[in-house]
């Protein structure tokens, strides 16, 4: 049972209409939602939330003709581009994770998925708890070859007036993080490609210090040098830093982050979850650390304040997770579980902006399973110290 009063999914799977899909019509194929999960989110000018919501969108029956197949967007004749199917023979792959499949042999790991993903908004009402609209017509797709596996994981902060979102673009080029802007939160344009390769969970700040932008990353990489012993951080993924006077051109930070520590593996993995917003106390930061287990690992929601002036300083964590994977919650939609033990929070507003139930709390958004997304009503004395 979940520990908050206000705990629910938002939106399932059979909430979106594939008719109005950015791919309807292009394929000789049926597609399903596999999932629409980890969304942004935002406070509209009207006082609604928005949620950008990452549809992944898979092949009904994707293995066919002693081959599997995958989605892939690519430049045609017409602005829009198009959308085709790719297959690779089975005896190549290995499908252990329902999320992608491995190709065997060339001396790298690759890999590519069983679905693509868009994003599409949804707005909210105040408290976000039910919904007032889904905006088919400005859903987020793939433009370029840079993203032609698909546009995933929107992070959305809001700073000086303007709407800021992240996203991760995938495509055999790089592995990148791409940078939309809105003016009203509503209406997206695509801004640039901000850093490179393997580089997730970009989440920019909601607020400047002295004058500058800055940001949480998490580079990736297959390497990771050792601690020495004795040390009470584990060497692995970790949240690094970055600072931009423009939000489009950024240099790391020297200082560090937050790092996994050594006496847990709930963290043997982590990586940023919400935009850092500012609090009275700090930089209020939510993040993800996953447990090792089976394929995948369990995913939790953890916490930190960050100083006002100097990020790099941890003042606080919560040492128990925020947010556990609900079972309870997916119940009525078990038959479309794919995944377990998976909550990945990518959300966070102001609740006393919404009144009602939402006063006194955070509203955090969170993908639940990889499947729907989580709304959870998070009292403020939560974090105080």
């Amino acid at each position: 049972m979940s520990a908050f009063a206000t705990d629910r999914l938002v939106l399932v799977p059979d909430d979106i209409d594939l008719a109005r899909s950015p791919l309807a019509g292009q394929l000789d194929a049926e597609t399903f939602v596999l999932g629409a999960f980890n969304p942004g989110l935002t406070r509209l000018a009207n006082g609604n939330l928005l949620m950008m919501v990452r549809i992944a969108e898979a092949l009904r029956e994707p293995i066919r003709d002693g081959k599997v197949h995958a989605i892939r967007w690519e430049q045609g004749e017409d602005a829009r581009g198009r959308y085709v199917l790719d297959g690779w023979p089975l005896e190549l792959v290995d499908t252990s994770d329902p999320r992608k499949f491995m190709l065997r042999g060339g001396g790298w790991r690759i890999m590519a998925l069983t679905s693509l993903s868009w994003l599409l908004p949804v707005e909210l009402l105040p408290d976000g708890l039910s919904l007032v609209s889904i905006h088919y017509d400005r859903a987020v797709a793939p433009q370029g070859s840079f993203q032609c596996y698909g546009v995933e994981d929107a992070r959305i902060s809001r700073v000086d007036g303007q709407w800021l979102m992240t996203t991760c673009s995938v495509s055999p080029e790089r592995h990148s993080t791409t940078l939309y802007v809105s003016d009203n939160g509503l209406d997206w344009r695509f801004d640039d490609i901000v850093l490179d390769h393997q580089n997730k969970d970009m989440l920019i700040f909601e607020g400047t210090i002295e004058g500058r932008y800055w940001a949480q990353s998490r580079p990736l990489g297959d390497l990771y040098f050792a601690y020495p012993p004795g040390s009470e951080w584990r060497a692995g993924p970790s949240i690094n830093l970055a600072t931009s006077p423009d939000a489009r051109h950024w240099k790391p930070v020297l200082s560090p982050g937050i790092r996994p520590h050594a006496n847990t593996v709930a963290t043997a993995r982590m990586g940023g979850g919400t935009p850092p917003i500012r609090t009275a106390d700090g930089w209020l930061t939510l993040w993800h650390g996953v447990e090792p287990k089976e394929i995948v690992g369990i995913y939790r929601t953890y916490w930190s304040l960050l100083d006002l002036a100097d990020p790099t300083r941890v003042l606080r964590t919560g040492d128990a997770a925020l947010l556990e994977p609900e079972p309870a919650l997916t119940r009525p939609i078990e038959h479309q579980l794919y995944l377990r033990d998976v909550v990945f929070t990518t959300g966070i507003a102001d609740g006393d902006d919404a009144g009602g139930a939402a006063a006194g709390c955070y509203v955090v958004a969170s993908g639940e399973a990889d499947l729907a997304c989580r709304i959870t009503h998070v009292p403020k004395s939560t974090f105080a110290g």
